[in-house]
């Protein structure tokens, strides 16, 4: 598990997708003391319709806490997690892994300049 500040979260999120080659951002993480997400996912993609980008969640495995935003905005505000927003409970956010990756490996990818 990986703790990240949230300029580098902010960054791998606002990655430029054509740069990939897979067309997606995706992102498996827990929440501390909450067994309810002890295995989320998040993550980013282009819309194949209108090419644009959209973010989403995917916080238990029945899909009963499933969201799409349109904006990263939306994204990191939006009250899903016990009336809290992602950058309310940030520092209790663990991440497992990027794009089914080892955080550590795969960060220098979004991170570099």
């Amino acid at each position: 598990m990986s703790k990240l500040a949230f300029w580098a979260f902010e960054r791998i999120m606002l990655f430029d997708l054509s740069k990939k080659k897979e067309p997606c951002i995706e992102i498996e993480f827990s929440i501390d003391n909450f067994s309810e997400y002890n295995s989320c996912y998040m993550g980013k993609m282009k819309c194949k319709h209108t090419g644009k980008d959209w973010y989403w969640y995917g916080l238990v495995a029945d899909g009963s806490q499933a969201y799409e935003f349109y904006s990263f905005e939306e994204f990191i505000t939006a009250k899903i997690f016990h009336g809290n927003n992602l950058q309310d409970i940030w520092n209790s956010v663990s991440l497992l892994s990027i794009d089914a990756c080892d955080v550590g490996e795969r960060l220098p990818f979004y991170l570099k300049t």
